[in-house]
């Protein structure tokens, strides 16, 4: 069964502080990267077929190919020494690569 991703109140938080009200932030799985497939993050419009997923008067939104990759996962914002980057934890993928955008399954 396919759950649809969570969005963390941090992540809705720092999306209205970047992007307060113009677009929602697609993420979405793709092919590529040193793992496989890889995570596509960026503003963007609204589709027909996306999952809209709402918190703090924002929107995360994700196509209906990338769904499947996604189901479970938790979609987060952290901030480290090496920088400050929208994170997501996957219960699907087997593996990943240090830079956190590369995964397989």
């Amino acid at each position: 069964m396919n759950l649809p991703p969570k969005v963390t109140d941090r992540a809705f938080a720092r999306l209205a502080e970047i992007a307060p009200g113009a677009q929602a932030l697609r993420v979405a799985v793709e092919g590529g990267g040193c793992s496989g497939f890889q995570y596509d993050i960026k503003l963007d419009d609204i589709a027909e077929d996306d999952l809209v997923l709402e918190g703090q008067g924002q929107k995360v939104i994700v196509d209906s190919v990338s769904l499947p990759f996604l189901s479970g996962a938790v979609i987060d914002f952290t901030e480290e020494l090496i920088g400050a980057r929208f994170v997501i934890e996957n219960p699907n993928a087997t593996s990943s690569c240090g830079c956190g955008t590369s995964f397989s399954m």
